[in-house]
Formats: C-alpha cells, sequence, structure tokens
C-alpha cells in the first residue's frame, strides 16, 4: 500500500517543505484539494458531514491545485501529485486538458488528475457552467480530456462539448491517469467505467470494505476487472500500522493521511511540528507496512 500526503487546509508557505519531507519520507504522492471559493451562502448541502455543513470558513487557504502541482514539481524529483478532487462541474474541459497537459509535461509525468462533478451549485453556476445534467457533462468531459491529451488532431461533438479538429502539443509521453471521486452509486459507476481508481472523502471502515467491494463488482460488469484500479481512500477510524494494515487487506492501495494530525498537530500547526509528524509517521507505518 503507498500513502499520500494530505496538506487541505495547511497554510500555502508551508506546501514546499511538507512536500520536500514527504518526499524524503517515502511517501508516495501528495493529494492536492480543491475549492474555487467560499461562498457566504449556499443552496446545496455539503455531502461529507453528517449535517451538511461545511468545516472550513472564508478564510481557509486554498491554493489552485494544478498551480500547485506545477509549483511542488519544481521543488521535489521523484514524488507525485494529483487532485483530490478537482471539480469538473465549473471547468470547461478543453481549457482543462492544456492545464492538466502542461502540469504532466512540467512535472515529468508526475500528475495524476482526481476529478469530481463538484457539489455547490454556485461554484458552477457563478463560473458560467449548468449545473444540472452535470453527471451527463462530467461523463462527457473525461472522454474529452482522454480524447485530447492522448496527442494529435483531434475533434469532438458531443450533446455537452462541440469543437472542431485541434491538437495541443506536446501531449503527455505517459496517460494521465484520471481518478474518479464520489460516494453516490452513479459515481462508483463513473469510476468503474471510466475511471483509473476511485478517491473517497472521509469514509468509516466498514462503509469503505463495502464500497470497494461494490466497485469491484461493478469493473467485472463494465468488463474492466483486468485492468489497474487505484483505490484512494481517506478512513477516518483505522490508525496505527495495524489500521493501516486492515486498509491494505480490504483493498486500499494509496492511503491519504494528514500524519500530524494523529500526534495532535492542528492543521494551522508549525511547519516544524508538521514536519517531525511526516517523518514519524514514516518511522512507524510507512517503514513497517507489509
Amino acid at each position: 500500500m503507498k500513502f499520500s500526503l494530505g496538506i487541505v487546509f495547511s497554510p500555502l508557505d508551508q506546501l514546499t517543505d511538507l512536500a520536500q519531507t514527504a518526499e524524503e519520507c517515502g511517501f508516495s504522492a501528495i493529494a492536492l484539494p480543491d475549492s474555487l471559493f467560499y461562498s457566504e451562502e449556499v443552496s446545496a448541502k455539503y455531502p461529507y458531514t453528517p449535517d451538511g455543513s461545511r468545516f472550513w470558513d472564508a478564510q481557509t487557504p486554498w491554493a489552485d491545485p494544478l498551480v500547485t502541482a506545477a509549483a511542488l514539481g519544481a521543488a521535489t524529483t521523484r514524488i507525485r501529485f494529483y487532485t483530490q478532487v478537482l471539480k469538473l462541474g465549473p471547468r470547461n474541459p478543453v481549457l482543462l486538458a492544456r492545464q492538466v497537459g502542461s502540469v504532466a509535461n512540467l512535472t515529468g509525468n508526475r500528475f495524476g488528475l482526481g476529478v469530481g462533478l463538484g457539489w455547490s451549485p454556485e461554484e458552477s453556476l457563478w463560473c458560467g457552467s449548468p449545473f444540472a445534467a452535470r453527471g451527463a457533462r462530467g461523463d462527457e468531459a473525461i472522454e474529452v480530456l482522454r480524447l485530447i491529451l492522448g496527442g494529435g488532431m483531434v475533434e469532438h461533438h458531443g450533446k455537452h462539448f462541440d469543437f472542431g479538429r485541434l491538437q495541443m502539443s506536446p501531449a503527455p509521453t505517459e496517460q494521465v491517469p484520471i481518478y474518479v471521486g464520489g460516494h453516490t452509486d452513479a459515481a462508483l459507476r463513473r469510476a468503474a467505467r471510466l475511471g483509473d481508481g476511485w478517491s473517497s472523502a472521509m469514509m468509516r471502515f466498514d462503509e469503505l470494505r463495502a464500497t470497494i467491494d461494490r466497485l469491484a463488482r461493478l469493473r467485472v460488469e463494465y468488463d474492466r476487472a483486468d485492468q489497474p484500479f487505484e483505490i484512494q481512500a481517506v478512513c477516518i477510524d483505522r490508525f496505527g500500522l495495524a489500521g493501516f494494515q486492515q486498509q491494505a487487506e480490504a483493498g486500499v492501495t494509496d492511503a491519504i493521511v494528514v500524519p500530524w494530525r494523529y500526534y495532535g498537530v492542528g492543521f494551522d500547526g508549525d511547519l516544524a511540528a508538521k514536519r517531525d509528524g511526516i517523518r514519524r509517521f514514516a518511522d512507524e507505518v510507512i517503514s513497517k507496512i507489509d
């Protein structure tokens, strides 16, 4: 099992040091969060808390994940980066393909694209995209991304996106993996049908294990069971070496962790304490995991 460092809510001036420390300590990747803005009022409930409330506020720090990947890629040599997850709904996939291709090239193919539809109507509508039919739009957006990033002269004439022959150069020299987030049945079907993996939000172990089993059945249904498939998980009730071994046995291939939280350091904690937490976690878990 691999480990990815979650940097959500960390001050932006800490990110380079955290990425470099994670690389030194054997982490596989940095998981990059995405939020476009904080709307004072929101017309939908956040789907991953019991009461639908957001657990961040207008002052919480965020950076564009593609810009962050490029910046941190320039400060590291081996560690990978992926969005966890980037909201497709507000974004045009043609423009996004240009950005993703650039990051993939500039990082030496150390980038993966995790995507979700986006839960906030305001984020889509205020960026000029419809919120309705976002599932079908998301499916087609993934198709457009794969088409353009595959290289060469291409065109697309779909229900939601339409363009004539175009080419973006240079194309990535390796396929950019696309991971699909979401907990609904439609999201799991999208991941099994179109994705190179699935990425969870916060989940308890029993629900996570059941979801992994469901994905395995869906991949058989879509005749994709023999293809590589990542399970990126944020499990909130299995910790320590034994807990991560349980996750691995359940099928998790990539555990996303914020290691300093295990040692009592907050999201806005001191950089030195966070780096100590990364090193301690690497010694106690990463170096010992089967």
